[in-house]
């Protein structure tokens, strides 16, 4: 299983989420589609897919997975794999651009 490793924006995006009240059903999303992603990136429920115009910092593939679906300005994990073996690399998580 995967241990999840969290970009400085990825962790900001989720002390935003985590400091404001209003976000409480969003931050409740995000935790539940990061627990699918360390335990397996290929559940259903993400639909992770290659995210064809960017790049990790080593040139990875980044990968895209969804937080929600069919809502207006749905809410994307951005990760790759590693850098170290049995590594996910969280980038950042907000909206689909």
């Amino acid at each position: 299983m995967p241990k999840l490793v969290f970009t400085n924006e990825a962790k900001s995006v989720l002390q935003d989420l985590a400091s404001q009240p209003q976000f409480e059903k969003k931050l409740r999303k995000v935790r539940k589609a990061l627990a699918f992603l360390e335990n397996d990136p290929r559940h259903p429920g993400l639909n992770s897919h290659k995210y064809t115009s960017l790049r990790g910092e080593a040139g990875q593939d980044v990968w895209d997975s969804y937080v929600e679906n069919q809502t207006p300005g749905a809410w994307r994990i951005f990760w790759h794999y590693g850098p170290n073996d049995h590594q996910i690399t969280v980038i950042t998580i907000g909206p689909h651009p």
